[in-house]
């Protein structure tokens, strides 16, 4: 077989590029090398290209058929494939929280592997991954279900052997190979990149690649089959039909140019399978657990060292510097999150919404700009005749009654501006067409003439010479249908069509081209000497009489759903392939200041400096590309946002993949769903707006764990510190510390249930390492001052001063340590104040009852000897609540005075 074009030569990225960039510098070279091997084939006349793919008229042979699908491979594109169950398992342990876990476990056993920390910490790990597995699991097999297993075929022209004749029969798309002869019918998907080599009034629907939502003509439009000159967009090419396309109109036969990952679609696809990068999300994680980390790193040698030199027991200090790291590590962050996301992906099921990827939910609630496609999200994704105009641009119902009777009476398929007429008339009742009129004949519709016409009899109207009164009714492209107009009507009068006047209509059909619509002309003819058949050479001598303009309408709910994100602090960029001025009205109508619409043909001569000024000013972005999008959202995620990308088709795919977090629905392409991280149900914006909600939700409960166990773990450490310098035993037993931990943790697994104020849900909310570090050094020594207000009271009011009397001391600082970590949890929640102007959540209530009556009994339980507690006396309990209540003022007082200097609690 020959080659179409010799390979273009792979420029290599710099060595200093990211990964990322990388893969998107990969994805354009790849992109640009098919478009121009496209733009090759469109350029060269059907025989050559018959000839440079090896095949006839007549088709290929079915054994040189297989021949070539063993060579070329299944025609399929490369896509994404769900873990193996026991891959996604060992993923699910892949936290650096829990690598510290397993880390002190092993030590432990190492050192006594009767220990039972050793089986907390086990219980911990195990506990973690298998419920984060298990809801990345669920949710995976969840998505795959939207996918529909059903297998499409194309008709293929074939032959039986080298002497026979060729036949037309179906075949599964996957079997097509180049060379083949497909034909083409509407509602066809494109099973292959084609050069069209005959066609009828083919109309082929690129919205999936392209974002236009209206069809385009596909023909070959030069004489002689000689192609077209070379353009650099495969996708304006008339004469070629690509992957992933549908025809929605016509006839056409096409042979073969590319198949699989040699398509354009395949193009893009294929660069886009393989890690994927790293989320706000993935990167805030890891922020604040290597923040956390380090921190541990720093104190437990301090208490450590301390310990081993004050008591002298190095291998008692040993173990309980190994508690205190276990502390100081919120070993439950991993199983909050993932109950957090769990709980969020459920209630977004309820709203229409599946969670593919549980990380989603979280940067869907920190987004602060949403980039989207316009066709189906903005707009109700069809045509509908928006106005009828006169050729002064005033409405004039005879101009409807012509357009509709032209669409009523043509014989061929109607195309989806015909039905827009047609509906507009049904709905409106504005037309009535009874006996008045009957078909006499038409003249097709064709794209050299890009107009059509028919012509009807006037049954109540006889001519002079006493015969049928026939007009000719004309409808199609301005510029086609003016070239044949002599007269115009104006106000019920027949003029003649000056250069003036002419000028003067086209100035009415180019003001709403402006607006965004599609506009066609309508001209009619009264014929003179009426006859049973007419040809193009009728169409002459017309009367225009107005115009009709057309428009993908927008949708009721998207004013208010773009007002709800906006209230939300979510700015929203429209991205999208159609025209600038149809995206500008479009825009516009739905209340989005349109501003300086950037295109598509503009940004490759950008850096990635300007490009990111420009994405941050910049509201409508038109005649976009699939590499330009991805562009567009790393400019944006450079500048500091958390980007979320809506799209459904093979254009929005790498976009998808880049932002943070990829958005399409059921209905979208299968690359499209593979690229998303959320999969809606319905393309509403309404929805989204749903999900935001509680994607702040999720994450503000998130924070509320990772903030609380932050402090409280830092306030022990800071009170271990102390005790360990002062007080001449262990002031809390290596077991202890372990059991108040797990208590702890066990509590916290509430949090997902909990609500957040209605404050917290009005912003995008983003991970903060620095103010989490400031919040738990700021917090958490509070905890540190009645700590040791309580070692004061029991080494003095109930002399617990000696080696004899330390479990006394240990026990009562284990209560006051266990019930003042529960409680704060309640000052920490809110910003207001606890069960006065905010409430937790009933689970919350219970389990932090639960908590504490877990605490207060242990000391007097049969576990206790064997966790070193003893009972304590009834004096202890005053000063206990004495206490906790100092503790919770302070914590007030200190929260009124945070928020007032630094703008932010949770």
């Amino acid at each position: 077989m020959t080659m179409l074009t010799p390979r273009t030569p792979t420029k290599l990225a710099p060595p200093g590029r990211s990964r990322r960039e990388r893969k998107a510098a990969e994805l354009e070279a790849g992109t640009r090398r098919v478009g121009e091997r496209l733009a090759a084939v469109s350029s060269r006349p059907a025989v050559r290209v018959l000839q440079d793919v090896d095949t006839s008229r007549g088709g290929l042979t079915h054994a040189e058929a297989a021949l070539r699908l063993e060579r070329h491979g299944a025609n399929t594109v490369a896509h994404e494939r769900t873990p193996r169950w026991f891959v996604q398992l060992a993923k699910a342990y892949g936290n650096p929280f829990i690598g510290v876990l397993v880390f002190l476990a092993a030590v432990m056993f190492w050192q006594e592997p009767s220990d039972p920390g050793v089986i907390i910490l086990s219980v911990m790990v195990g506990i973690s991954g298998l419920l984060r597995f298990w809801q990345e699991y669920r949710s995976g097999r969840a998505a795959d279900a939207l996918k529909k297993l059903v297998t499409t075929t194309c008709a293929v022209q074939r032959r039986a052997g080298s002497g026979s004749g060729p036949t037309t029969f179906e075949v599964p798309m996957d079997q097509v190979v180049p060379g083949d002869l497909v034909k083409l019918a509407a509602g066809d998907l494109i099973p292959a990149d084609l050069r069209v080599l005959t066609s009828k009034d083919l109309m082929v629907s690129q919205a999936s690649l392209s974002g236009e939502s209206l069809p385009v003509a596909k023909a070959d439009t030069r004489p002689e089959d000689l192609g077209q000159h070379e353009t650099s967009d495969p996708v304006e090419a008339d004469n070629l039909c690509l992957m992933g396309t549908s025809v929605t109109s016509g006839t056409a036969t096409g042979v073969v140019v590319a198949t699989g990952s040699g398509t354009y679609f395949g193009s893009m696809a294929g660069s886009l399978v393989g890690e994927r990068p790293q989320t706000n999300f993935d990167n805030g994680v890891r922020r604040v657990s290597f923040l956390l980390i380090r921190f541990m790193l720093v104190m437990v040698p301090v208490v450590f060292m301390i310990n081993g030199f004050t008591k002298g027991d190095w291998n008692e200090a040993f173990l309980f510097g190994i508690a205190v790291a276990v502390g100081l590590t919120p070993e439950m962050l991993p199983m909050v999150v993932s109950a957090n996301l769990a709980r969020g992906a459920v209630a977004m099921s309820k709203h229409k919404v599946v969670v593919k990827h549980l990380n989603a939910i979280q940067n869907l609630g920190a987004m602060d700009v949403l980039c989207t496609d316009k066709t189906g999200t903005l707009t109700e994704d069809r045509i509908v005749l928006d106005r009828y105009l006169d050729v002064h641009g005033a409405e004039d119902t005879e101009v409807l009654e012509y357009g509709y009777l032209n669409a009523h009476f043509q014989t061929g398929l109607k195309n989806l501006m015909d039905q827009a007429v047609i509906d507009r008339v049904d709905e409106a009742e504005e037309v009535v067409v009874d006996a008045r009129f009957s078909m006499v004949d038409e003249i097709p519709f064709d794209f050299a003439r890009r107009r059509m016409s028919v012509v009807l009899n006037r049954n109540s109207v006889v001519g002079a010479a006493g015969r049928p009164e026939h007009v000719l009714i004309t409808k199609g492209a301005v510029e086609e249908v003016l070239d044949r107009c002599t007269h115009m009507t104006d106000r019920g009068r027949t003029v003649e069509l000056t250069d003036q006047l002419r000028w003067h209509v086209t100035g009415i059909a180019e003001e709403n081209n402006r607006r965004g619509l599609r506009v066609l002309a309508v001209a009619t003819r009264t014929i003179a000497a009426p006859r049973d058949t007419y040809t193009v050479a009728d169409e002459d001598g017309l009367t225009l009489v107005g115009f009709l303009a057309f428009l993908d309408p927008p949708k009721a709910s998207a004013a208010a759903a773009l007002r709800g994100l906006a209230d939300k602090g979510i700015a929203v960029k429209v991205i999208t392939g159609d025209n600038e001025l149809v995206a500008a009205r479009v825009c516009a109508d739905v209340g989005i200041d349109v501003g300086q619409v950037a295109l598509g043909s503009g940004l490759d001569a950008l850096d990635e400096e300007a490009l990111r000024a420009l994405a941050a000013r910049t509201t409508v972005f038109a005649k976009v590309n699939p590499v330009q999008k991805a562009r567009i959202v790393r400019a944006l995620q450079a500048e500091g946002h958390t980007v979320g990308f809506l799209g459904d088709g093979i254009n929005d795919a790498a976009a998808l993949r880049d932002a943070d977090v990829g958005i399409s629905v059921d209905t979208a392409v299968d690359i499209a769903k593979e690229s998303a991280d959320i999969v809606l149900l319905e393309k509403d914006l309404t929805v989204l707006e749903q999900g935001v909600i509680q994607g702040r939700t999720t994450f503000g409960n998130t924070i509320k764990y990772i903030k609380m166990t932050a402090s409280s773990n830092f306030g022990n450490v800071f009170s271990v510190l102390v005790a360990s310098a002062f007080i001449p035993f262990q002031p809390m037993m290596a077991i202890m510390l372990l059991v108040q931990n797990l208590v702890y943790d066990i509590a916290q697994l509430a949090t997902p249930w909990d609500r957040m104020d209605e404050e917290y849900l009005r912003k995008p909310r983003n991970w903060d390492s620095k103010g989490i570090f400031r919040f738990m050094v700021t917090i958490g020594p509070i905890s540190s001052i009645f700590d040791i207000a309580m070692f004061v009271i029991m080494w003095n009011v109930f002399a617990a001063n000696s080696e004899a009397a330390q479990s006394l001391f240990q026990s009562g600082w284990f209560v006051e340590g266990l019930l003042s970590q529960t409680l704060i949890v309640h000052m920490i929640r809110t910003r207001k104040i606890p069960f006065v102007q905010s409430r937790a959540s009933w689970p919350v209530m219970v389990m932090t009852v639960l908590a504490v009556l877990t605490g207060l009994y242990l000391p007097f339980s049969p576990l206790a000897p064997s966790l070193g507690f003893v009972a304590l006396p009834a004096g202890y309990f005053p000063w206990l609540i004495g206490v906790l209540l100092a503790y919770c003022a302070l914590t007030q007082l200190v929260k009124t005075w945070y928020i007032r200097t630094f703008k932010t609690w949770l």
